[in-house]
């Protein structure tokens, strides 16, 4: 029985996408349809095109939509393809997109994925596994030394990453790393006590390092924003959750890409007021937080943050 999965700042991204029942919305990550599902609740003329390239999450989400009604359009594929996925289907300009970027419960709590440093599974943590070719499992017995720590230090911010990857070169010399309570195990090789005794987990930082450089996951989110930004609608909004200073990085640089006027800091030491020209206008300026309640609810949540800009003119 799978466990559910609880989308995180649920109620949040709704509000901050300004729904209209006759719009047309995007679900980037549609996941256990979580988002999707709110969304859909809400439009009555509209409809909503979701994406995710798991099969599993796609037959599971799908019962749940069919529930609710007919209006969405399920496509498989990477977000990265976002605008040639939509033209397939006759649409140029959309209300609203969401990301919640990130891994859904499922996948971690699904041992046959591979994605947990809790659960023993054979090492794999690809959200594709159909397309994509590389496993987590390739990377720590093929990768130099080098390679490997250059990864967790770049995706996994691993200030322990050299002692780690050394650890892992010398530990496949005698056998094949297959499993991912192997690799915890070797990581925990690599740590001082002062470490291991921390309440967060050790491998944490190695693993999400891994499945970001599996999946792609940064270069991925960068491409899929260009798109989305210009496919947007006048008064349309453009709507990420983070869980972590990768993903926020990114995301706080495209936003200041779409907003920032050079002329800006001139014009504010005028004796006038001029109106800036902007194309975008971002709505958080501070990431909104999920509430004590839903960190009571929800462990997940609590590196969550919600980010949203919207388009103000051409």
């Amino acid at each position: 029985m799978e466990k559910e999965h609880i989308s995180v700042l649920l109620q949040e991204s709704i509000d901050i996408l300004d729904l209209k029942n006759n719009g047309l919305y995007v679900d980037c990550t549609l996941g256990r349809a979580g988002h999707s599902a709110k969304i859909l609740e809400k439009l009555k003329e509209g409809h909503l095109f979701c994406i995710d390239q798991d099969d599993d999450a796609i037959k599971y989400s799908e019962k749940i939509l069919e529930a609710i009604s007919s209006n969405f359009t399920i496509l498989k594929g990477n977000f990265i393809n976002i605008k040639s996925l939509l033209y397939l289907n006759n649409v140029e300009k959309v209300d609203g997109i969401i990301y919640d970027l990130g891994v859904s419960s499922p996948h971690f709590d699904n041992p046959e994925r591979g994605f947990s440093y809790r659960l023993d599974a054979l090492l794999d943590m690809r959200m594709d596994n159909n397309n994509n070719k590389v496993t987590a499992k390739d990377l720590v017995n093929n990768l130099s030394e080098q390679e490997l720590t250059n990864i967790l230090f770049k995706y996994g911010n691993e200030s322990f990453a050299p002692r780690i990857s050394k650890k892992i070169c010398e530990y496949r010399i005698g056998q094949e790393i297959k499993t991912t309570l192997q690799l915890v195990e070797i990581i925990k090789s690599a740590l001082p006590q002062k470490v291991l005794k921390q309440k967060k987990h050790p491998a944490k930082k190695t693993f999400q390092a891994l499945r970001i450089y599996v999946n792609n996951e940064i270069e991925c989110l960068k491409l899929s924003l260009e798109q989305a930004q210009s496919i947007l609608n006048i008064n349309g909004v453009l709507a990420i959750i983070t869980f972590h200073s990768l993903e926020e990085k990114v995301v706080k640089e495209f936003f200041k890409s779409l907003s920032y006027d050079i002329n800006e800091k001139f014009y504010k030491k005028l004796p006038i007021s001029i109106e800036l020209n902007k194309k975008f206008e971002i709505l958080t300026k501070k990431p909104i937080k999920p509430k004590s309640l839903e960190l009571e609810n929800n462990n997940r949540s609590h590196s969550a943050k919600l980010w949203a800009i919207k388009k103000v003119g051409d």
